[in-house]
């Protein structure tokens, strides 16, 4: 099992009570909430509020072993795959739930100049910025630089481009012109830069229309229909001719699968699999979430969402088990079909939206409901009971208390 995403571990889970050895291998010695990252990122949640530990996750499961390291290569005729550190693992049946990466499309200059917010570092060193960059403001006496420091870009109208504005935003307005005196909140600037003519093109039009409006009325821009046609250390440059000086550009437009070498050389886009997402060509293998391309009964490929990753990996441990003749009594496997349990979106207090095929949710229904969703899915009985205090304690005393500069090399 290479990769401890959604997919990985629910697939991990379902094999657990049976008698297979499953060798779970993740970059990280942790299962990673990222839906979550944002409030990282913004310094409502602590890195370890959405993490949690694979050993702890695993530590009554004396079938399941885990390895921390990172795949460099899969040898699917050789039935083995080799790390980064030179170790060889050979393997009966091999799962790739590797997830995704960043995709700048071939731009150098949007990976050198923009900050992600894909992994617990990524979140952390975007806080570690946008802190500075208020300490800077603060203690700059040119104006231009001051306006610069407090101007905050967001490339991607989707959904977390979305939360990330909605976040900032309110962030924005609980420190600036307080703990900030010298700095008047109406300085602060954030854009939200969308390609498409709307933001969160994925949903019903209501709904991104709703998430526009709201972000408007909490004083956010969304510039809509525009692209960005070149990002510089100190401004990005839109396709309509506008330039706005700025000190942060936030990268939430793209993303790719991010998969090891195989014996052809490196992987490109998304792995082709049949009805039981077994990689074609490859004995024995199969890939989920991310990185493989299932195409659904209505045509379309499953979307790079959790729900899709964990019915994947549910279904691919059942034909595993079915494979080897030990699987649950009861019915034939049935066909994989994927079940569409909607998508939502918050966009700040009070306020988020939420799509269940034609049912659709906004305002503070629609963010009640993305509460209760976050939570059950969050991994950790701890982990649930800490966010759940954090957000009370939020929402009653309008705070962030997580606003530490934090770096690793200090």
């Amino acid at each position: 099992m290479v990769g401890g995403g959604f997919g990985g571990l629910a697939c991990a889970r379902a094999l657990q009570a049976w008698p297979v050895s499953v060798h779970l291998i993740d970059s990280h010695n942790y299962h990673l909430f990222t839906p979550l990252l944002y409030q990282v990122a913004t310094g409502l949640l602590n890195p370890s509020d959405i993490a949690y530990p694979f050993r702890t996750c695993f530590r009554g499961s004396p079938n399941v072993r885990f390895q921390q390291a990172r795949v460099a290569t899969v040898d699917e005729s050789a039935k083995h795959l080799v790390t980064e550190a030179g170790e060889t693992i050979s393997y009966d049946y091999l799962v790739l739930a590797t997830g995704s990466t960043n995709n700048y499309f071939g731009d150098p200059a949007l990976a050198a100049f923009t900050l992600g917010m894909k992994t617990l570092e990524e979140a952390l060193r975007l806080r570690n910025h946008v802190l500075n960059c208020l300490e800077q403001a603060a203690q700059t006496t040119d104006e231009a630089e001051r306006r610069r420091q407090l101007t905050f870009v967001v490339i991607g109208g989707g959904p977390t481009g979305v939360e990330y504005a909605g976040a900032l935003g309110e962030l924005l307005q609980l420190v600036l012109g307080t703990e900030f005196p010298e700095l008047d909140v109406h300085w602060a600037r954030v854009v939200v830069v969308e390609g498409q003519d709307r933001l969160l093109h994925t949903m019903k039009p209501r709904l991104g229309r709703y998430a526009a409006k709201t972000l408007q009325r909490r004083g956010i821009e969304v510039r809509a229909g525009v692209m960005v046609s070149r990002v510089t250390p100190d401004t990005v440059e839109l396709s309509d001719g506008n330039a706005i000086p700025t000190a942060t550009v936030v990268w939430s437009a793209g993303v790719k699968p991010d998969l090891p070498r195989n014996s052809a050389g490196p992987m490109k886009g998304r792995i082709t699999v049949d009805g039981d997402f077994r990689i074609v060509g490859w004995p024995g293998s199969f890939a989920i979430g991310d990185g493989a391309a299932f195409t659904g009964s209505d045509g379309e490929i499953l979307p790079m969402l959790s729900a899709p990753a964990m019915q994947g990996g549910r279904h691919v441990a059942r034909v595993i088990l079915d494979d080897i003749g030990i699987g649950p009594p009861g019915e034939p496997r049935a066909p994989f079909r994927y079940i569409d349990k909607g998508t939502m979106a918050t966009i700040g207090r009070n306020a988020a939206v939420g799509q269940i095929k034609r049912f659709q949710m906004t305002g503070f229904i629609g963010w009640v409901a993305w509460l209760a969703v976050h939570l059950y899915y969050l991994a950790g009985f701890r982990n649930r009971l800490v966010v759940l205090s954090t957000w009370g304690f939020n929402y009653l005393h309008r705070d962030r208390p997580i606003r530490i500069i934090a770096r690793a090399d200090e």
